[in-house]
């Protein structure tokens, strides 16, 4: 299970009993001058940020640019991703959901917070909490809304609960306006969000 690296010492109520001896040996290993809280901030932004959220962009930015593979992420979305490196520890068995003007897909986990880490990176701290895993279920578009994507009521939205043994990544519509562009300069329009089915994909004009 990840990790709460919200590094605020003063509120360890929400913490697991794991998380709680993670944050003590961090404490003790900062105080003895071993590690820099800096260091270790920026090494989690990398995982949070940069790293895994970056993975899983490349593969949705190939499967918008290349229809044979697009095709294989549909069908065995594991060996798809791996072929691309993309390969370790709750990523074993992944399945990918796309999006289409007629279904959006959004991914929770009710249980706990299984989240595909080699594609997304850490998961976000919403991801785990108990109002997110209990209302995407009840009240999807609802949630939707406060994330700021609100859409027609004719659009249906799919609900995929995460688990130990399978775990999703959504496919983002692919925005207008993208014709042309490299795969690379495709991948800088998903977002995190986007690949959970909470967010959209950014405009061109967005990164320019």
């Amino acid at each position: 299970m990840g990790h709460d690296h919200h590094h605020d010492h003063d509120d360890h109520s929400h913490l697991s009993e794991i998380e709680l001896r993670v944050r003590a040996l961090e404490s003790i290993l900062v105080e003895k001058g071993y590690v820099d809280p800096a260091a270790i901030d920026t090494l989690v932004e990398t995982y949070e940020v940069k790293v895994g959220p970056r993975n899983g962009a490349k593969v949705v930015a190939k499967a918008w640019a290349d229809p044979a593979y697009r095709e294989w992420l549909r069908k065995d979305a594991t060996a798809a991703i791996a072929s691309l490196g993309f390969i370790g520890r709750q990523g074993e068995h992944m399945v990918a959901v796309e999006n289409t003007p007629d279904e959006h897909n959004m991914v929770v986990c009710t249980l706990c917070s299984c989240y595909p880490w080699p594609v997304l990176g850490l998961p976000p701290v919403w991801y785990k909490s108990a109002p997110y895993r209990s209302r995407a279920v009840l009240d999807p578009r609802g949630v939707l809304a406060e994330f700021g994507v609100n859409l027609p009521e004719t659009t249906r939205i799919r609900v995929w609960d995460s688990t130990a043994e399978v775990r999703y990544l959504v496919i983002p519509m692919r925005p207008e306006g993208t014709e042309g562009m490299s795969e690379e300069a495709l991948a800088d329009l998903v977002t995190r969000d986007s690949m959970i089915g909470t967010g959209l994909t950014l405009s061109p004009e967005a990164v320019r």
